[in-house]
C-alpha cells in the first residue's frame, strides 16, 4: 500500500535540452525591441533555489511557491554556434505540487530567492508558422525561448534561454530550429552571447559573486 502511494506521488520526468546566457545589469530597450517581434504575454514570479547543501549534479527549485522542481544534469552534448556560442545542457526534471509551511515572506537558510519577469515563446518543431506563446512547453516536440529580467539581492540581471522538450530524439533539432528563427535578426549592437556568460541558473547562482570560481565540471 505504501509503495503504491509513493508511486502515485512521483511525477513523470521530462527530458530537456537547454542553453542559457546570464548578463549583468538592467534589460535595455534595444534588447526588448529585438525580442518583442514575437507576440506573447509576460509572466512575473519568484523562484527559490536550493544552494546549501550543494547537491552535485542536481538543481532544486521552488517555482513560484507552489511547485518543487528537481533537475538532474545529464551532461553536455556540445556547443551551440550562433552569433555567439552557448553550452548545451541535457537535463531530466521531476515536478511536484508543493505547499510550504513557512511564511511566504521568509527565505529558509540555504535557499536564495530570484525574482523574474519573463517573456516566453513556444516554437513547435513541425513548422515555423503559427507561432503561439504558451505558459509551459507543449507535449509535442518544440522549444521554449525566453527573455527574462532577473533580480537577486536587488541586483538586476537579464537572461536569454532556450529549452527544448518533447521526444528525446529531435531535441537538438527543435532547439536549433528555434535558434535559427530567433537569431534570423542580428542581436542589438553591443550584446554578446558567448561561452563566457553561458550558464544555467543553478551554475550562475552558485558562482556568485565571483563567476570565475564556479565549478566547471558540472552545473549544480
Amino acid at each position: 500500500m505504501a509503495t503504491e502511494l509513493v508511486e502515485d506521488l512521483v511525477a513523470a520526468p521530462v527530458d530537456s535540452l537547454e542553453v542559457r546566457w546570464m548578463t549583468p545589469g538592467p534589460l535595455g530597450t534595444a534588447m526588448r525591441e529585438w525580442f518583442g517581434r514575437f507576440p506573447a504575454g509576460t509572466e512575473t514570479r519568484e523562484d527559490a533555489y536550493l544552494l546549501q547543501p550543494r547537491l552535485q549534479g542536481l538543481s532544486v527549485k521552488l517555482r513560484d511557491g507552489s511547485t518543487l522542481d528537481v533537475k538532474a544534469y545529464l551532461g553536455s552534448p556540445g556547443i551551440l554556434s550562433l552569433p555567439g556560442h552557448g553550452r548545451l545542457e541535457s537535463w531530466r526534471k521531476w515536478s511536484f505540487p508543493y505547499h510550504p509551511s513557512w511564511d511566504d515572506d521568509a527565505t529558509l537558510p540555504g535557499w536564495i530567492t530570484v525574482r523574474k519577469r519573463r517573456q516566453a515563446y513556444w516554437f513547435p518543431l513541425a513548422t515555423s508558422h503559427g507561432l503561439a506563446p504558451v505558459p509551459w512547453p507543449a507535449p509535442r516536440a518544440g522549444c521554449m525561448v525566453e527573455l527574462t529580467e532577473v533580480h537577486v539581492h536587488d541586483q538586476p540581471w537579464w537572461s536569454v534561454g532556450f529549452e527544448a522538450t518533447g521526444s528525446a530524439g529531435p531535441l537538438r533539432l527543435a532547439l536549433q530550429h528555434a535558434a535559427d528563427l530567433v537569431f534570423a535578426q542580428p542581436l542589438p549592437a553591443g550584446i554578446a552571447l558567448s561561452l563566457d556568460n553561458s550558464r544555467s541558473y543553478a551554475r550562475w547562482l552558485n558562482a556568485r559573486p565571483s563567476p570565475d570560481t564556479a565549478d566547471t565540471a558540472h552545473p549544480e
